[in-house]
């Protein structure tokens, strides 16, 4: 018997969800923290401050419904564009983040993992990721997956250019390329593809965020902004996705 959770939407209309058909693999582009700060007439940083605890809140919610991967795009290729007083506080959250939540990931058995360009960090946001991973790599529960200084054109530019070096080495036949043989040149390579991809802020584009990956996703898009995401918007994310019956193409 599937084991049904009692849920209530926006409308307050009744309805479940169902555990045996949760998605896998939840991917959130988490958007809207400038904004939120803004509307408060507060800095932008205290926007990222507070989304950073909805972090937490949502890992929580995830662990609830047996969410087997979580990714968050956390940090892009092109945010180092942003002005530097920004960048640098994005780049000390990690370390904030860990120091006060690692104990509550530790005791939800969650697992943090990266994806992304991890050596062009600063060595202060590097130490405290690597940290918590070595203190999370016997977990198994959630894992954690944040994509920091991730840019997925680059990370296909950059799989390529591998490809290429192996196929000239002759480690891999010219011949025998495939998609298989680009997903394993991938960040992505140990994980299977988003089932769902969630984004905040009204916005409704990826943003260069696992463009291959996202191939077959299902997208469901809210115009809360990321630091009022809470689990309630959560969970209509994933009753809407039970709703959806996912084609592969085909009929």
């Amino acid at each position: 018997m599937s084991m049904r959770l009692p849920f209530f939407n926006s409308k307050q209309t009744q309805d479940e969800i169902i555990i045996d058909n949760i998605p896998d693999h939840v991917a959130i582009i988490m958007d809207g923290n400038g904004r939120w700060a803004s509307k408060k007439g507060l800095p932008r940083i205290a926007g990222h401050k507070e989304g950073m605890d909805v972090v937490q809140r949502i890992v929580r919610a995830a662990v609830k419904y047996q969410v087997k991967i979580l990714t968050l795009y956390a940090f892009s290729t092109e945010n180092w564009k942003r002005p530097k007083l920004e960048v640098d506080f994005l780049m000390r959250l990690p370390k904030e983040f860990l120091h006060i939540y690692l104990p509550q990931l530790m005791e939800n058995n969650v697992k943090i993992n990266t994806i992304g360009e991890f050596n062009s960090l600063p060595d202060h946001t590097k130490k405290a990721i690597q940290y918590a991973k070595e203190k999370t790599k016997n977990n198994d529960g959630l894992l954690l997956n944040f994509a920091i200084n991730y840019g997925s054109r680059y990370e296909m530019v950059r799989a390529m250019k591998h490809i290429i070096s192996d196929v000239e080495s002759g480690k891999i036949d010219k011949e025998s390329l495939d998609e298989n043989t680009l997903t394993k040149y991938l960040y992505t390579k140990d994980l299977q593809d988003p089932d769902l991809l969630i984004r905040t802020s009204g916005e409704q584009r990826l943003s260069n965020f696992l463009l291959w990956q996202l191939a077959y996703s299902e997208f469901w898009f809210t115009d809360t902004l990321w630091p009022d995401f809470n689990e309630e918007i959560f969970k209509q994310a994933l009753c809407d996705y039970q709703s959806r019956k996912r084609r592969y193409g085909g009929i």
